[in-house]
């Protein structure tokens, strides 16, 4: 869910019951770190555009 560009990290705490560090961490664990630091600047960009999105 968290490498989709449409669900917010409410949306993950809701169904899951993670925040949002904890989310930051696993995908740290489980991505490259290449494929991590893209995803995070793909979140920052949707963040500072819509309030709604992660």
């Amino acid at each position: 869910m968290a490498l989709s560009d449409h669900i917010s990290f409410a949306e993950i705490e809701l169904e899951y019951g993670l925040y949002e560090p904890q989310v930051k961490a696993l995908m740290r664990d489980r991505l490259k770190p290449s494929s991590y630091r893209a995803w995070r600047k793909r979140v920052r960009k949707f963040s500072d555009r819509r309030a709604h999105y992660k």
